[in-house]
């Protein structure tokens, strides 16, 4: 069929639109349910019925997907990624008629041409169980939240746990990766094997080797007994590889032979010994562009990552601090001679303010000094670390301040609900103004505004 010119070429810019009565559209319905397809911009060009009826309504073509989904939340994970152009698993709660409030899958992926990305389909579906509860806190094999995105996360661990499969864990250091690690191992069927865990940045690499696979007596100097290492010790287990980006290219390419043939061979021996081992890895930064700088081989990338989990940093699950810092004061009160009741509305107020950069760690130790430093059953500020309870001073009295185009711009502690989530965007967008914009679901230029209204340069 020839389509007409007013649909090829629109006079206010808008691309074209699916009919709402196209074949495409109710095939599109029929294999994936629920589902928007989006341009390059993040607009709405066409939707399912399915979609319709889980998001509450006829959906307007043009309509900017990230205010359809993210509406006035400070936390865009999901606006945030499809800016930056990387596909994205996450869960978004959305309030429904009654006051209650379900939790919506999201799987965007890119629609990629020779010319470059040119859109995006996004498949949605509802968490079941999420309805009145979505914040409800959960405990998971030690692991404590009430937010949405690490309440998906526990769902995928279960079904990555289910299999052998490498795993590849992503986080900011102090987000927990260990323990994601160990909650795949405790719900897996090696849950009564071995769980070994090995930090691949801790150790020279000819240490590095003999820890991994072993070694012989006399293999070097200073080894005067036969050591299995980790792998053999990890047998019928899990072992845990953490910042494995870290390893050097001669171990990995050892490493990948490993996990080809289910073999090691101990340093100085000759025999190839049979492993039975799931590997799970962890890293802080992306495999992929560690391969493109040539310090990381692809093929041992994809034998890693056949399951890619994201840890979300504590700054992205605000209503998760006050939940863990109550959890942690149990902890400590179990092993100090102070016993802490709770923490002063001013204390919870800096630290729902504060941005974590250390994570959970920080958050512990935070809290282990407030322990040592402040008597009585209640902390207070004056307990605290100073860059906690004063979120403009670093401890040595520096200012905290975020250094974009050689402009000073603070981003914490903003009062204005609508400034703090401007300022987030444009923090976690790394200054991009464009990436911002279509994260917040806005033009550019209203960008721009809603900048000098705030005071951002």
């Amino acid at each position: 069929m020839k389509q007409s010119s007013k649909h090829a070429t629109k006079s206010d810019g808008m691309p074209p639109r699916v009919a709402a009565e196209s074949p495409v559209l109710a095939a599109l319905d029929e294999i994936g349910g629920a589902a928007l397809v989006l341009d390059a911009e993040l607009r709405v060009v066409a939707a399912t019925q399915s979609a319709e009826l889980l998001l509450g309504g006829p959906i307007a073509l043009g309509t900017v997907a990230p205010r359809l989904l993210c509406g006035a939340a400070t936390e865009r994970p999901v606006a945030e990624a499809m800016a930056a152009g990387r596909p994205v698993v996450a869960s978004v709660p959305r309030p429904v008629p009654g006051g209650k409030e379900i939790l919506i899958g999201i799987r965007a992926t890119p629609l990629i041409s020779k010319h470059g990305r040119i859109g995006w389909v996004l498949l949605l579906r509802q968490e079941l169980g999420a309805v009145e509860q979505i914040d409800a806190p959960v405990l998971f094999e030690g692991m404590w939240t009430r937010d949405p995105a690490m309440k998906r996360l526990f769902q995928l661990i279960e079904r990555a746990a289910a299999s052998d499969a490498g795993v590849l864990v992503r986080g900011e250091t102090g987000t927990g990766k260990e323990l994601v690690a160990q909650a795949l191992h405790a719900r897996s069927a090696r849950a009564r094997g071995p769980f070994r865990a090995i930090n691949c940045a801790a150790l020279p690499a000819h240490l590095l080797e003999s820890e991994l696979f072993g070694h012989e007596r006399g293999a070097f100097t200073g080894a005067v007994r036969d050591n299995p290492g980790h792998f053999r010790q990890a047998a019928g287990g899990t072992l845990f590889l953490d910042e494995v980006a870290e390893m050097p290219l001669e171990l990995q390419a050892k490493l990948l032979r490993v996990l080809e043939t289910h073999t090691v061979i101990p340093v100085g021996g000759r025999d190839p010994v049979k492993v039975d081992v799931r590997i799970v890895a962890a890293t802080h930064s992306g495999l992929r562009a560690e391969v493109q700088a040539g310090r990381f081989r692809s093929d041992l990338m994809y034998r890693l990552r056949v399951v890619p989990l994201y840890l979300p940093p504590l700054a992205s699950r605000i209503g998760d601090v006050l939940l863990l810092a109550e959890k942690l004061i149990v902890q400590l009160n179990s092993r100090s001679r102070r016993q802490v009741t709770r923490l002063s509305a001013s204390v919870q107020a800096a630290f729902e303010r504060y941005a974590w950069p250390g994570n959970v760690r920080e958050l512990r130790n935070a809290l282990e000094y407030a322990f040592v430093i402040g008597e009585g059953p209640v902390i207070v500020e004056a307990d605290l670390p100073p860059e906690i309870y004063n979120p403009t001073i670093e401890a040595d009295g520096a200012p905290l301040l975020n250094r974009q185009d050689n402009n000073l711009v603070s981003v914490v502690g903003m009062a204005n609900p609508k400034h703090e989530r401007l300022a987030r965007a444009l923090e976690r967008a790394g200054g991009s103004r464009e990436r911002a914009a279509q994260s917040l679901g806005v033009s550019r230029t209203t960008l721009w505004r809603r900048m000098k209204a705030a005071g951002i340069e």
